[in-house]
């Protein structure tokens, strides 16, 4: 059964056909059989190089040979216990040992859930509600961060979510990544009652944009001032920019931190730790609860174990994969140049994206203001060409150590081709 047969019958038991609203394109997505290495495949038999890998959390490529081995072995011992595990001690002292301001660490199951649990255990240890985020950043889909600025000014959060109550909404403020100025202006207003600050520190899931050099540094002396706990939402960030994530990559230590993503390979698995005095708040030992069934599993924790152990023993995967997309997107601003086409593109380490306009890419604002319809262009052509790259503006794409130079001069060429088809 083919991809449009398979999404019918989706619609009509799947709200929209997906199980996430990410997955869902015009005219109807594709279906995946099987992913090897840099490759996917669907049920059509078309095979595709892969830049989504998994939103970010294929560091290693589909099916790596040394996580796929251990989890053979690993299945066979049992899947959930319900009780705790050595593994679960032995990650926690790893996570410890690659972040420095991570001191104590409890694990979950999702983003979502480690955002969630963090936000919650800042505001129960500072006894205070407000919280500040960026706009464009994603913190997952709970209630607290599923606000947008409202109109008229950034400062005034309204729910972006039907569901979310305005009485709720109204203790998240909003600013705009990279804007120091309003950032501090708002933190001031709000000094006595704000509990936290919470920002991915490269906005990853808004295209990509790049955190200006003294952005991060301002948040963190913001925070000190005013008491609010500094969260640095690495979901995606973590292990990928470096093997202690943005925080490593530049010099800036959070109170708290949110993991996920490459942590896992694949597996659903997160985690979120910081300064033990914050910390030490978490039932059982305080009275900031936070539980899940799910959390500390030992066939993804195992499999966490697994994806640190490499990190630490192949540090070279890093320049690697930078040097592979260096070279593809100077191709990419070379023939973008050649077509006289507007085109920005921004890339850090692993990550990259297209942006169809000029226009320097440093908030949210700026994206919206690119050609949102060239972009949809030049995706379907793409995929046409063998290429699958996230379907939105408001993605970022993902390289891999299963990426070898054939895969990036394949996809040179077909964003070439794509480009060359965008009608203006």
């Amino acid at each position: 059964m083919g991809s449009f047969e398979l999404y019918e019958r989706a619609k009509k038991v799947i709200p929209g056909g997906v199980n996430s609203p990410v997955r869902a394109y015009e005219p109807y997505p594709f279906f995946v059989k099987k992913g090897l290495g840099s490759r996917i495949y669907d049920v059509d038999d078309k095979e595709y190089v892969d830049y989504v890998m998994g939103y970010g959390a294929l560091l290693f490529g589909h099916a790596p040979r040394m996580l796929i081995e251990r989890l053979k072995k690993i299945v066979e011992d049992g899947i959930l216990y319900g009780a705790p595990t050595e593994e679960e001690v032995l990650l926690a002292e790893k996570i410890r040992e690659l972040y420095p301001s991570i001191e104590m660490v409890r694990l979950a199951n999702s983003g979502l859930e480690a955002t969630m649990h963090a936000v919650r255990l800042a505001r129960g240890y500072t006894g205070r509600r407000k919280i500040l985020k960026f706009e464009g950043c994603f913190h997952g889909s709970h209630d607290s961060v599923l606000v947008k600025a409202g109109s008229g000014a950034l400062t005034f959060g309204v729910p972006s979510s039907y569901g979310v109550l305005e009485d709720l909404a109204k203790h998240t403020l909003v600013s705009r990544f990279n804007d120091i100025e309003l950032t501090e202006k708002i933190v001031r207003e709000n000094r006595d009652d704000l509990a936290a600050i919470i920002t991915e520190p490269v906005a990853v899931n808004v295209g990509l944009i790049k955190p200006k050099i003294d952005f991060l540094k301002a948040l963190r002396e913001l925070a000190d001032y005013s008491g609010a706990v500094l969260i640095f939402d690495e979901v995606v960030t973590g292990f990928r920019l470096s093997p202690g994530g943005a925080q490593q990559y530049y010099g800036i230590k959070a109170d708290l931190t949110t993991l996920g993503k490459v942590l896992g390979g694949g597996l659903p698995i997160s985690a979120f730790g910081g300064r033990k005095d914050i910390m030490k708040n978490l039932a059982p030992a305080g009275k900031v609860y936070a539980s899940g069934t799910y959390s500390g599993n030992p066939l993804s924790t195992k499999a966490a174990l697994t994806v640190l152990d490499y990190i630490k023993e192949n540090p070279t995967i890093y320049p690697e994969m930078r040097r592979k997309v260096e070279k593809m997107c100077k191709s990419i601003e070379e023939i973008a140049s050649g077509k006289s086409l507007k085109i920005t593109v921004n890339y850090i380490e692993s990550m990259f994206q297209i942006f169809f306009t000029d226009t320097e890419i440093l908030s949210y604002d700026d994206v919206k203001k690119s050609n949102i319809e060239f972009f949809k262009q030049y995706f379907n052509h793409m995929l046409k060409n063998g290429v699958f790259i996230p379907p939105s503006q408001f993605e970022t794409c993902f390289l891999s150590t299963a990426h070898t130079d054939n895969d990036i001069e394949l996809t040179i060429n077909s964003i070439e081709s794509s480009l060359s088809q965008i009608k203006r």
